[in-house]
């Protein structure tokens, strides 16, 4: 096909204006000798241009306007290869009714050049918030190295897609990890992609579908009779008190191990039998209020700290809170033949207890501090002869009636 070219002068580039068609841009003509290069400038639709430069054999479609100030700028398409015309057409009929609008291409694509990598990302701004708003931030910084650094680190924000994040995911799960752990890797990189968003740093986030295994790992670790009692002589008479009193603390209020071992005799109303936790040791983040009852007080009798120390539960070596109580909780538990029972464990059985004694879920979770009643429903652990005797409840009302 013969083209016939008009050629308009514009410094040292020549510009020919053309109707240009598909069937051009599949066969490009040669920049003419003495030439790096030309610009194709389409008559129909201003401001579109192919760039044909004599080191390719791949035009490139631009669009020609001018900024706020005046300036003569190019915002790049894609090239013929990647695009048809009537989709080049297409989109830089919609780049000119953005800019008539006051939007700058220009702008846009500093802005994409200013994207960080997921690692500046990560380390300059997720992680200072999450140290602010997070307790268990290091949790996530554990993450970030172990696996997602190596992932996602050298890519920006932008680059992450959700098809590389489906085969990470998957990817963990064929190394080994539960379902559960693999899902905690994607949460954090989508709640990360998330905060981008939500400051301005990306426009959107792409991991929003990924599905989750959704993998049930609850472990429920519920005592019989015979294995509180055992549990309860070990805790009793061990002795290492000051941990040993902490169990009974948990066992008494179904507390969280931490709550217990950051409480401060300033926290406990003996006199109204009333424990404060207050916002920053609670998971809610909110001032929290645990009664308590006759065996929690018996504990706090017992425990000789209140005169010398800000702390209940104190490492009378340091003279500070327990830090970590597990390897000794390891060896209480050991002693009572409960090799595999968490100190978590004793919050279920508290609630366990709470619900077989006769009380109201809505009970359970204003104690255990729950703000939403299905978490909740996890602790209400029924023994079976507490459903025995709910069953046997109807029984009167099925007897053979009596004959009048």
């Amino acid at each position: 096909m013969q083209i016939c070219i008009q050629l308009v002068s514009h410094k040292e580039t020549t510009m020919p204006i053309l109707n240009l068609t598909q069937a051009m841009m599949n066969k490009l003509p040669k920049c003419p000798d003495g030439k790096s290069r030309i610009e194709l400038c389409d008559a129909v639709v201003k401001g579109l241009y192919v760039e044909v430069r004599t080191t390719s054999t791949v035009g490139s479609y631009y669009l020609r306007y001018k900024d706020f100030d005046g300036k003569t700028c190019h915002r790049k398409l894609g090239s013929t290869m990647e695009l048809k015309l009537i989709d080049a057409k297409e989109r830089t009929l919609k780049l000119k009714a953005e800019i008539s609008n006051g939007k700058d291409p220009k702008e846009e694509t500093l802005k994409r050049k200013s994207i960080p990598t997921f690692a500046e990302f990560f380390e300059d701004k997720y992680l200072p918030f999450a140290k602010q708003h997070k307790r268990t931030w290091s949790n996530d910084e554990q993450m970030y190295k172990t696996h997602l650094k190596g992932e996602f680190g050298h890519l920006k924000l932008s680059a992450i897609k959700r098809e590389a994040a489906q085969k990470f995911h998957s990817g963990l799960k064929q190394q080994g990890l539960t379902g559960s752990t693999c899902d905690h890797y994607l949460k954090l990189l989508r709640h990360a992609l998330n905060l981008a968003v939500d400051w301005d740093i990306i426009e959107s986030n792409q991991l929003a579908r990924v599905k989750l295994f959704r993998e049930c790992n609850q472990i429920e670790r519920y005592m019989n009779d015979a294995e509180l009692a055992g549990l309860l002589k070990v805790l009793h008479t061990d002795e290492n008190r000051s941990v040993s009193n902490l169990a009974l603390f948990l066992l008494a209020t179904g507390a969280r191990n931490n709550e217990a071992r950051q409480a401060k005799w300033d926290d406990i109303d003996v006199v109204n039998r009333l424990w404060q936790i207050p916002a920053v040791n609670s998971k809610s983040k909110k001032i929290r209020n645990v009664p308590l009852n006759d065996a929690a007080i018996e504990v706090l009798a017992k425990v000789d700290t209140q005169d010398e120390f800000e702390y209940v539960f104190v490492n009378l070596r340091s003279g500070k809170p327990y830090a970590c109580v597990k390897k000794t909780w390891h060896r209480l538990r050991a002693a009572a033949g409960l090799p595999k029972l968490r100190l978590h464990d004793l919050r279920h059985q508290f609630a366990s207890m709470l619900v077989n004694a006769g009380r109201s879920l809505y009970e359970v979770q204003q104690i255990l501090g729950h703000s939403d009643p299905k978490v909740t429903e996890r602790y209400a652990h029924l023994t079976p002869s507490t459903l025995q005797q709910a069953a046997n409840s109807v029984s009167p009302r099925l007897g053979r009636p009596s004959v009048i």
